[in-house]
């Protein structure tokens, strides 16, 4: 009588749990597990609490049925036990059990550490994403922030665990195999699909309720294996979650896969020998996360179905596939994915596995590789928008044609030229004869001066300099963001426009200040020697027309030798010292054309520089700093 009563108020249990969890399969064990607890859950709860494990039994069932407010409260608060030494695990008292087992005095679980190549390329990527936050959108950087979002979080749980989860499609053996693994029935099994409709999570040592808080399994669906000492050394620290089927019908199943893979330190895909080469699995998962291989396990499972040979003949065919996915196999002690074939149903390979993944727990290295491998991937999606194959950035060719574009919109020659004709012209005025500077004057006053040439005085004339200086933006923009990724040639375009806005209007006010300064242009040392022997030369042509002059009245004695001769040497000598002067202004007029049109020059300069150059400068040395912090994420110096 009182094992029916035991095995009515499992019955009842597990009815409870399937109606608050998700499905049947939500439940911690199912109706299978339900009556197996009713027949031999009395020997297994006393193996493993020692002492009187009927009378245990019994009370944790009633008090999990009924309890204190009653089946309601039970159901409600989620604290209660099976009968099965797969017992439901909360955070308090799992955390009652390690302090018990360490004693209280003793720290908890040491955080995750990572070495130094990992924490300088986690900040290299942290780096680059801040560097680039007004450059890209949010979208391409996301999975960049969720990486260091993720290891961040990883970091501050528990090094001593790694968190692995088992994953395949319907059929596969999963949940056979997650139960062999923990040596008892935790996950459901049956025929009936989906079976598992949400993750449930198995801890081989104390100290992991954080972890498994991290992949949002609550803790009615957190269980603890078959104590037995062998085991607990063999896989201290593992923590198996068993998570539903990814090529489920239901999307919420999918999903909980999706979110869960992201999160966990390895995965271990189990796959049966029809669906092994499934499209979605390699499509969907496989072959995106072909960077992950060194945290991923692939099991053949249900070998025991294939005859003779085939098992290998299947198991080297996975691995082809494997291959043509990009994932890099552990063979002959290299780095990889780990292949197995067994049968979780007869056991056999099962013990291989387990040996396999005691060994990748005790290394504690999971965790770190997966975030390293995640970081690789996420570099990978950056790579448009950060590598280039080509050699970027301005060269001095570029610069200094774009500094000629401006100065030629400024008509920087025009005016040198300009500078040196009216310095010619003011030597001619200075040392030309008396009455060639009358007849000077005389032009003079009757046209305008032209000692300074007007620059783009017509409208024409302005518009075709304006469009002078736009076609210099242009081309430095195009030269500028050559070889750049989109993103960034889009940057330094937008930088060029944004500084090309009023800079005709400024290079008119520099040509203005920096053209022909007002007056006379400056005169040589020799120029009064020069309009001395001028002022000579006129002299003598005077005197000596005097002299004629007063021969023909009568009032000096005849004498035309002299005279004559004076007015030769002045008629002939004035024009030779004009022509000796003109030959001596050349050299000091094309220096002074040549420094008003490099000032004009430097001013044009000057004034794209700091309005068009810098700014794409900046743009370029932006990059350049992403650049390198992009190479230290990829690990490339």
């Amino acid at each position: 009588m009182t094992a029916v009563t035991d095995q009515d108020h499992t019955e009842r249990a597990g009815d409870a749990v399937s109606e608050n969890g998700e499905g049947r399969g939500e439940g911690p064990v199912g109706d299978a597990a339900a009556d197996e607890g009713g027949k031999g859950g009395h020997a297994r709860v006393k193996r493993a609490e020692g002492g009187d494990g009927r009378a245990d039994a019994r009370h944790a069932r009633e008090e999990a049925v009924e309890g204190p407010t009653g089946p309601r409260d039970a159901e409600s608060e989620g604290a209660w036990d099976d009968g099965l030494i797969a017992r439901r695990v909360t955070a308090e008292t799992e955390q009652a059990a390690a302090v018990e087992a360490r004693g209280p005095n003793v720290p908890p679980a040491a955080p995750l550490t990572y070495d130094g190549p990992l924490r300088s390329r986690l900040d290299a990527l942290r780096e680059l994403v801040g560097l680039s936050r007004a450059r890209l959108d949010s979208r391409t950087l996301a999975e960049a922030g969720q990486v260091l979002d993720e290891a961040a979080a990883r970091r501050r749980l528990s090094g001593q665990h790694t968190v692995v989860a088992i994953a395949g499609a319907t059929g596969s053996g999963k949940s056979q195999l997650f139960n062999s693994l923990a040596g008892v029935a935790i996950s459901e099994t049956g025929v009936r699909r989906p079976t598992t409709a949400a993750p449930i999570a198995c801890s081989w040592s104390d100290g992991s309720a954080s972890l498994i808080e991290r992949l949002g399994i609550p803790p009615r669906l957190r269980r603890r294996p078959v104590q037995s000492a062998e085991a607990e050394a063999q896989l201290r620290g593992l923590v198996l979650v068993d998570l539903p089927d990814h090529d489920s019908a239901a999307v919420q199943h999918r999903e909980h896969v999706d979110r869960i893979l992201a999160l966990v330190d390895a995965v271990i895909w189990v796959v049966d020998p029809e669906k092994y080469a499934d499209a979605i699995l390699h499509e969907r998962y496989l072959r995106p996360m072909a960077g992950h291989a060194e945290v991923m396990f692939v099991v053949l499972n249900q070998v025991d179905r294939l005859p003779g040979e085939a098992a290998e003949q299947v198991l080297d065919d996975l691995r082809r596939l494997l291959d043509e996915d990009g994932i890099a196999l552990g063979e002959y002690g290299e780095p990889g994915a780990t292949v197995l074939a067994l049968s979780a149903l007869t056991g056999d390979g099962v013990g291989e596995l387990r040996e396999a993944l005691g060994q990748f727990v005790a290394e504690r290295g999971a965790p770190a590789r997966r975030i390293a491998a995640d970081v690789d991937a996420a570099a990978w999606r950056l790579r448009p928008v950060y590598a280039t194959g080509r050699r970027t950035g301005l060269s001095e060719e570029a610069r200094d044609d774009f500094a000629a574009r401006l100065a030629d919109a400024v008509g920087a020659t025009a005016a040198g030229e300009a500078a040196e004709r009216a310095w010619l012209r003011n030597a001619n005025r200075a040392c030309g004869t008396p009455w060639l500077r009358l007849w000077r004057w005389y032009q003079d006053r009757r046209e305008p001066a032209t000692g300074r040439l007007p620059l783009r005085a017509q409208p024409d004339e302005e518009a075709t300099a304006r469009q002078r200086v736009e076609q210099a933006v242009r081309t430095l923009a195009d030269r500028a963001s050559a070889g750049l990724p989109a993103p960034w040639a889009q940057a330094v375009r937008e930088a060029a426009v944004r500084g090309s806005q009023g800079l005709p209007e400024a290079l008119d006010e520099l040509t203005a200040r920096a053209g022909l300064p007002p007056g006379r242009p400056p005169r040589p040392g020799w120029w009064p020697v020069a309009v001395l022997a001028q002022a000579s030369m006129t002299l003598l042509q005077v005197v000596g027309g005097l002299w004629l002059v007063g021969q023909i009245v009568g009032v000096m004695a005849p004498n035309l030798g002299v005279p004559v001769l004076l007015m030769v040497a002045g008629i002939v000598g004035g024009p030779l010292v004009e022509w000796s002067c003109r030959m001596a202004a050349r050299g000091p007029a094309r220096r002074y054309g040549v420094e008003a049109e490099r000032r004009l020059r430097e001013a044009a300069s000057g004034c794209g520089r700091a309005r068009v150059l810098d700014p794409v400068a900046a743009e370029l040395l932006r990059y350049r700093e992403v650049r390198e912090q992009y190479g230290k994420v990829v690990g490339v110096g």
